[in-house]
């Protein structure tokens, strides 16, 4: 088993749990029927703060991704794994941040990877990210990012879709 190698509820298409399955079969397996968080940290300029990942990256390497994200590991909340995958990659607490929901998609109505809620955390500095996760970062408006993805600049999948949705009235 990997060290990273989670063991992540499986939910039906109502979002409750049907079983367990490490997230190594899930991506082998190629399932969407599984959690996730995502977070975008906006500055009071209206920029997103959007990291690039690790090299060391099973997937998606040394490609821009949103702030922050991770898997709802079995027996988490979307909340919880808010709160855990905020403090392992930019070591910031939830409890000390200005957060908000910005919506629930699902693979089925949204076209994304998972089952995510996605949330919208205020900064006006770069988070303390952690260098095992995030290469470098940079501060975007919204709509240079768009630009830059249609430029093809290497990006996780979901990214260009989560902008769109969440921030399209300033593309």
């Amino acid at each position: 088993m990997l060290q990273d190698d989670e063991l992540l509820d499986i939910v039906d298409e109502k979002d409750c749990i049907i079983g367990k399955k490490r997230r190594s079969e899930i991506y082998c397996q190629g399932l969407c029927n599984f959690r996730v968080v995502n977070a975008f940290v906006t500055n009071s300029l209206g920029q997103l703060w959007i990291p690039r990942r690790s090299a060391e990256k099973l997937i998606f390497p040394l490609c821009l991704d949103v702030s922050m994200g991770g898997h709802v590991e079995s027996g988490e909340n979307y909340e919880d794994a808010l709160q855990r995958e905020l403090n392992e990659e930019l070591n910031l607490d939830l409890n000390k941040v200005k957060f908000r929901l910005l919506g629930y998609l699902t693979p089925h109505q949204h076209k994304v990877s998972a089952f995510m809620k996605v949330y919208e955390i205020e900064l006006d500095y770069e988070p303390n990210y952690n260098k095992n996760d995030f290469v470098e970062s940079v501060w975007l408006y919204p709509h240079d990012l768009i630009k830059w993805l249609h430029n093809g600049e290497p990006a996780k999948s979901d990214l260009i879709k989560l902008v769109q949705i969440f921030y399209a009235k300033q593309i």
